[in-house]
């Protein structure tokens, strides 16, 4: 009862929503390039499994903070460099953004037959599959980052469940304006590349000011946004 007449409390709940927001924009752009190599009518099913996993997941280690806790703790060393499990997680969900992403644009530059020929290869399962590894990555640098500004846990849940049920209300456009823009599409793909490298970054201890990343990104897509109303706008004198 405290929690909820506290401004205090509002003002995290409401802050952290925000971060959790931001931080989950990756994701549902991740989720949306994977559920597009599935027919139409299972794409939707996709993407609502994809973000339920992410609460559900995101929930989980916010009710197990002390294994969080317990995962700095250093595993092994690499040159010098110790390693801690969220170290490795971050490590290799790093690889495997880079590895995703670089795998997407090849095939969207090898052109619609090679797309057509990897889509067949494509199954539901492997789609969640991949959704589940990403959200795990995803989950973590989320959670970390929700563990380090509130104290207590009901603000972090109520945080989670409201962000993820507002980026299921968007999530469907979001995801159908990067499939209907190539453009889009493939800036978002580098975007993933960014947060590989970042993410791998953060694994060997060096931190990259996350406001220089958002920054470049809300950057590149306001360029992107100009050159698609251009291109509209020369479409459209063209056609008078």
């Amino acid at each position: 009862m405290e929690i909820i007449t506290s401004p205090e409390a509002w003002i995290a709940f409401a802050t952290l929503t925000a971060l959790e927001l931001v931080l989950g924009i990756d994701n549902i752009i991740f989720i949306s390039i994977l559920v597009d190599k599935l027919p139409v009518e299972k794409r939707e099913l996709a993407r609502k499994i994809g973000l339920f996993m992410a609460m559900f997941m995101r929930i989980g280690l916010l009710l197990v903070l002390s294994w969080i806790v317990g995962l700095v703790e250093p595993m092994l060393t690499v040159q010098g460099h110790a390693i801690s499990g969220r170290d490795a997680i971050l490590i290799l969900g790093g690889l495997f953004l880079i590895w995703k992403s670089t795998t997407e644009i090849h095939d969207s530059i090898e052109g619609a037959e090679h797309a057509q020929a990897s889509n067949k290869k494509v199954s539901f399962a492997s789609v969640i599959l991949q959704i589940m590894v990403i959200d795990l990555v995803f989950s973590l640098d989320s959670i970390i980052t929700a563990v380090g500004m509130v104290d207590e846990v009901a603000i972090m849940i109520a945080a989670v469940i409201v962000s993820v049920a507002l980026m299921m209300v968007f999530a469907r456009a979001i995801g159908e304006f990067v499939s209907n823009h190539p453009s889009i599409k493939m800036l978002a793909l580098s975007f993933l590349v960014l947060v590989g490298v970042v993410l791998i970054a953060e694994g060997f201890e060096h931190h990259i000011p996350k406001g220089y990343i958002y920054f470049a990104m809300a950057f590149s897509v306001c360029v992107e946004m100009l050159n698609i109303k251009f291109r509209k706008l020369r479409s459209a004198n063209q056609t008078q």
